[in-house]
């Protein structure tokens, strides 16, 4: 079984666990109060506009193992919000990234205390509505929903399931095929990822030909594979309305210097 088959049948073997602490926490009614922000509105880019970034927060990986762990989860958050991401990106899945979903609130928590505009992602591996419905309760702006690992009656009762509780959905694809399933079901926030998850192999090339054949009315999101200033800057020039960055800013203990460069590197413009 591949990494992806473990992680998804340890995902699925959790949600009984997961509707009980859904249910617990209706019942207190300590769903976060603020009403979800706008995912394609915080990644609109205009002309002249900057590649907006959107900063990862993981413990571990299964392809990168453990990561810096200097920071606190609220300290990296806060130096990503200063540094002018227009996301964090917040990993809830346990097993494999060291994660939970009381990372979306204190991330959340962290964010309106400083007054930042800064969304959250919560980034599972989402294969039942439950998912949705937890990213929501404890804060989550957005969710993520990847294509390859459910089927499209599914997706598309994921994707009801987070308008119905308010939540922007980014919407994973890795090739043609998979963006043509996201688009006939209204994506309208797509993640290109350049790491294949079945394989964990890394393609730029086959990323930036994907995001180049997103609509231009639909956010186009780089993910995953960017590791310097040079590669912020490629992606700036081409299709993609914003980039993830993950691993590389994980494995810094202080992350402010890199993340400035990144900064720097997203002010290029497109190439027209």
């Amino acid at each position: 079984m591949s990494v992806l088959g473990e992680i998804l049948e340890a995902k699925r073997a959790s949600l009984d666990e997961l509707r009980k602490r859904v249910a617990e926490r209706e019942n207190r009614a300590t769903a976060h109060e603020s009403a979800p922000r706008s995912l394609e509105e915080a990644l609109a880019r205009g002309p002249n506009e900057p590649l907006g970034l959107c900063c990862e927060h993981k413990r571990r990986s299964p392809s990168g193992g453990p990561f810096d762990a200097t920071l606190s989860l609220a300290e990296r958050v806060t130096a990503y919000a200063d540094a002018g991401a227009k996301v964090v990106s917040v990993l809830t899945d346990r097993p494999y990234f060291g994660g939970d979903y009381d990372d979306l609130e204190v991330a959340r928590e962290t964010l309106e205390t400083a007054h930042a505009p800064t969304l959250v992602l919560a980034k599972e591996f989402v294969v039942d509505p439950v998912q949705v419905r937890a990213a929501r309760l404890f804060g989550a702006d957005a969710v993520l929903l990847i294509v390859r690992i459910v089927d499209d009656v599914v997706l598309a009762e994921l994707l009801r399931t987070a308008a119905s509780e308010g939540l922007s959905a980014l919407v994973e694809v890795t090739t043609e095929h998979e963006l043509d399933r996201a688009l006939a079901l209204g994506a309208r926030c797509i993640g290109v990822n350049a790491r294949d998850l079945d394989t964990l192999v890394l393609d730029d090339e086959r990323a930036a030909r994907v995001l180049g054949r997103i609509p231009v009315d639909v956010r186009a999101v780089h993910l995953s594979g960017l590791r310097s200033a040079n590669d912020v800057l490629a992606v700036a020039r081409g299709r993609a309305d914003a980039a993830l960055i993950g691993e590389r800013l994980m494995r810094e203990p202080r992350p402010a210097a890199l993340l400035a460069s990144f900064v720097v590197a997203a002010r290029t413009p497109r190439d027209e």
